[in-house]
């Protein structure tokens, strides 16, 4: 009952919201990264491509997991820190004919770090990858969460940014790739 009247309030709120998308529309079959603290907007703006999506399998996760269901996303549920190496599968998986929507920080930071995830999908799948960037006019910040959630409130201005597309070289080795991940730059 809880999860209903959320994820009713949250399509109410999220339908008023005013969202421009700016830079290259990512194409079927890539993958896009967004920061956890910021994920809302971006979740709701790419619904109309029926995308998949990453959760976690924690109690927040699902919540999020019954909107996003409303939203008409499939779900891969786990993250790097459980169900890693199945999670990777369901994603390589899912990029033959989908979006795959990842918080490359989630579920539990450090916020606006990025883990290998995304990286590795796209070096094992040779699909491209895209880093989205909000910006909100009006959001109410949950100053407690690790992520510094942003929820934006009702009829918000909203930018989303979209940067890439970028590729991992599938012959990459793995120490390259960490120094990749740690000092990758998308802006």
């Amino acid at each position: 009952m809880k999860n209903n009247i959320f994820r009713i309030l949250v399509n109410l709120i999220a339908k008023t919201w005013k969202i421009e998308f700016l830079g290259e529309e990512p194409k079927k079959t890539s993958i896009i990264g967004f920061w956890h603290g910021k994920m809302l907007p971006v979740w709701f703006y790419f619904k109309k491509y029926n995308p998949v999506a990453v959760v976690s399998k924690s109690k927040d996760g699902q919540l999020l997991s019954d909107l996003l269901s409303f939203w008409g996303y499939k779900l891969i549920r786990g993250s790097s820190s459980k169900d890693g190496k199945e999670v990777l599968a369901e994603i390589i998986k899912s990029l033959d004919d989908n979006l795959v929507l990842i918080t490359p920080d989630g579920p539990r930071g450090p916020k606006e770090i990025f883990k290998p995830g995304l990286f590795v999908a796209s070096k094992k799948t040779k699909k491209n990858f895209y880093i989205i960037d909000v910006e909100m006019s009006n959001p109410y910040i949950f100053k407690n969460a690790w992520d510094n959630f942003e929820f934006p409130l009702p009829f918000s201005k909203i930018t989303l940014k979209s940067f890439g597309p970028f590729l991992i070289n599938k012959e990459i080795e793995k120490d390259e790739l960490n120094n990749f991940i740690t000092n990758f730059k998308y802006k």
